[in-house]
């Protein structure tokens, strides 16, 4: 697990979206929202993806690029954004790597199980390719507009 604070340099990543490969580097020079979120089509995930679909325009209007991920393969990315007509670009980390290198593959405890699973969290990054903001342990309601607030200040 990495212990990666706010100014530190944002892991790199590349993964498969629904428009083809993503990496950091795409996002040189430009700031980047990226939130983890378990599973593609359950409540909290799909109340998530449409906060930041609703405020999309306006993140787009700041500069800022938004990007979620999960486990979940392309084809469930795009049965998922087709469903609720999403207009975040959703990437695929079957492997879990870049879930891992930036933290968010936790152990959870649901009914006394432990099990490991993705910590819902959302990292502002940079222009610089810096960490600018961590949220771990997402709560969904009204965050996409607190992360909007963030990106707008930078």
């Amino acid at each position: 697990m990495s212990a990666l604070t706010e100014g530190s340099a944002a892991p790199d990543f590349e993964l498969q979206g629904a428009q083809g490969p993503v990496k950091l580097a795409d996002f040189a020079g430009k700031p980047l929202v990226v939130y983890f979120y378990p599973k593609d089509d359950t409540s909290g995930c799909t109340k998530e993806a449409q906060e930041f679909t609703a405020l999309a325009a306006e993140f787009a209007q700041a500069g800022v690029a938004l990007l979620g991920v999960s486990k979940d393969s392309v084809a469930s990315h795009a049965k998922f954004t087709a469903k609720y007509d999403l207009a975040v670009p959703l990437a695929s980390d079957p492997e879990g790597t870049m879930i891992e290198a930036y933290g968010a593959w936790v152990e959870k405890n649901m009914y006394g199980r432990k099990y490991m699973g993705i910590d819902r969290s959302t990292f502002l990054i940079g222009a610089d390719g810096k960490l600018a903001r961590i949220w771990r342990k997402v709560r969904v309601p009204g965050h996409a507009a607190e992360v909007l607030r963030a990106a707008q200040s930078l």
